[in-house]
């Protein structure tokens, strides 16, 4: 068939943010337990928090965390750390290789292809729970989760965002449950154009979104950090 001046090729779903991961079944042995740098790249490694008593023969919940804007995985990880290693799921945090996400500066890129090779690597050592898989995030890596997460909704089940500044989906997949929480007092990122509208946003678009607001500034509250994973762990709504 002849090409048009009105021919446009599909859009690669990579630059629109899908990754190729697949849930399998592991191959390796499970990383022990502790905090672990994966080893997969020199700069702004992938870091993994395993917490004592995984199970490696049953389905393991895990959360990928993304940090904000100037951030890394050290800044990020006290946030659900404790969570983690208290409640027994895996803790994945991503590092984006420059300042803050490639979504944020000018479009999907080298962050995606590179948290696909860890998910993958993750999964490798572990039997991952499709239930239980979720990407969270606080200001910058809370808009990364919520703009990426509802992009693969058909892999991820759950999206937890803390203080997002924006959304940004070009395609959408799947029915993530949706957690987002905002700070009143939030000076950086005005709550109105932000928590109130994107939950307003998502739910008239089909979504079940829990949207929780709290007395603070633009830093994440460990009391609704609770919240959310509460809302994480519990057992999935049944249809009927």
């Amino acid at each position: 068939m002849s090409s048009t001046a009105t021919d446009t090729p599909p859009l690669d779903p990579h630059l629109a943010g899908r990754l190729s991961f697949l849930h399998r079944l592991p191959t390796a042995e499970p990383i022990p337990p502790g905090r672990h740098e994966l080893g997969l790249f020199t700069e702004r490694d992938a870091v993994l928090v395993v917490p004592e008593g995984i199970d490696a023969r049953k389905p393991v919940p895990l959360v990928v965390l993304f940090h904000g804007g100037g951030g890394s995985a050290e800044k990020i990880l006290p946030m659900l750390q404790g969570q983690a290693e208290a409640r027994g799921f895996l803790l994945l945090a991503p590092q984006s290789m420059h300042p803050t996400w490639d979504l944020v500066i000018a479009g999907n890129g080298p962050d995606r292809a590179r948290l696909d090779l860890t998910l993958a690597v993750v999964a490798r050592h572990f039997l991952l729970d499709p239930a239980r898989f979720a990407f969270a995030g606080h200001s910058d890596g809370g808009s990364y989760a919520m703009s990426i997460g509802i992009t693969n909704g058909d892999i991820v089940s759950h999206v937890i965002v803390s203080s997002a500044g924006f959304m940004s989906v070009q395609a959408q997949a799947g029915s993530p449950r949706i957690f987002i929480s905002h700070g009143t007092q939030d000076e950086q990122i005005p709550i109105d154009r932000s928590g109130r509208t994107h939950s307003r946003v998502l739910r008239e678009a089909g979504y079940d979104v829990t949207y929780v607001e709290y007395d603070g500034p633009h830093a994440y509250n460990p009391g609704v950090v609770r919240q959310a994973v509460d809302f994480f762990l519990q057992d999935p709504p049944t249809a009927g």
